[in-house]
């Protein structure tokens, strides 16, 4: 048994009164005397984004929130979520798809797996990142548990975004510590209409940040991402399959939604989201309603 596994599986516990004890966390009242972690605690001289949002989410928000934890994580930033399903754990896997850090706060002991079947995430976790929680090992999930985990999200980051949320979530409970807590939270813009665009729009109305792409966010965060200039064959492999197809459609002469749906064969709402993900990667842009063309993002022969 090897040492990274030792610790990977090793659970510790850190006191208030520890100077390892996160300072993010330790200049709010109401904070646990004790934290337990397995994995690592979050770096405290990294900025920590905290990306939240509903269970039963929709394709565009887990797309959504894969893609913001993805190029988040790319530029250094540590993930911070709550391994629930949907947009928690989109948000983790895209951490870890960029092989970056990742953290989950658990509202049960570090050592139960919460969601049961999200085990392999729950191991990537421990290994990528970490778990932590205020819970006693061995203590079962309890629904009066959540509440408090989302306050010790809220506060290991240096902001809260939403991606996805019903008017009346556990996502806007962390929203709003995040904002008693001093901390920004910005909403990634739904689509009208939609119950689970709800929460986001009404968040949006009361003055939360636009995240209308990741670059947005890190630029709120300080951080200035160096602009890449990239070759034909570096697309190719930022694009996934559906992407490349679709991309493949689009030229510098504008191209109709209807005709990228019969043109790739895909469903209108697939090719929407993938729409909306090379949008977000700086690739194409819409002209006009449903008519998206190629930027002038300089792509080499190289």
């Amino acid at each position: 048994m090897n040492d990274i596994y030792n610790r990977r599986n090793t659970i510790f516990c850190v006191e208030r009164e520890s100077d390892r004890y996160p300072e993010k966390i330790a200049v709010h009242k109401g904070m646990p005397r004790k934290l337990w972690y397995m994995g690592r605690m979050p770096d405290p001289n990294r900025k920590s984004v905290a990306i939240v949002g509903a269970r039963r989410s929709t394709a565009y928000g887990n797309a959504m929130a894969k893609l913001f934890a993805e190029h988040l994580a790319e530029a250094g930033v540590q993930i911070i979520s709550g391994m629930a399903w949907g947009i928690d754990s989109y948000a983790h896997e895209g951490a870890l798809k960029a092989d970056g850090d990742t953290f989950a706060v658990l509202g049960c002991g570090v050592d139960v797996c919460y969601p049961a079947g999200q085990r392999h995430l729950y191991e990537c976790l421990k290994e990528k990142g970490g778990i932590l929680s205020e819970q006693p090992p061995g203590r079962p999930p309890l629904a009066g548990f959540f509440p408090a985990r989302n306050r010790l999200i809220s506060a290991l980051s240096d902001l809260v975004l939403v991606v996805e949320a019903r008017e009346k979530s556990g996502s806007l409970i962390t929203a709003d510590f995040a904002l008693e807590q001093g901390k920004d939270v910005w909403a990634v813009p739904g689509r009208l209409g939609d119950e689970l665009s709800r929460g986001c729009l009404n968040l949006l109305k009361q003055g939360a940040g636009l995240a209308d792409r990741p670059d947005t966010i890190l630029e709120a965060l300080g951080i200035q991402k160096e602009k890449i200039v990239l070759t034909q064959k570096d697309t190719k492999i930022l694009l996934a399959k559906e992407e490349d197809i679709v991309y493949s459609w689009i030229r510098l002469q504008p191209a109709g939604l209807e005709d990228l749906i019969a043109k790739t064969g895909f469903p209108a709402s697939r090719v929407l989201s993938v729409l909306t993900g090379l949008e977000l990667k700086g690739l194409i842009r819409e002209v006009q309603k449903n008519h998206y063309v190629r930027t002038d993002l300089k792509i080499t022969d190289g």
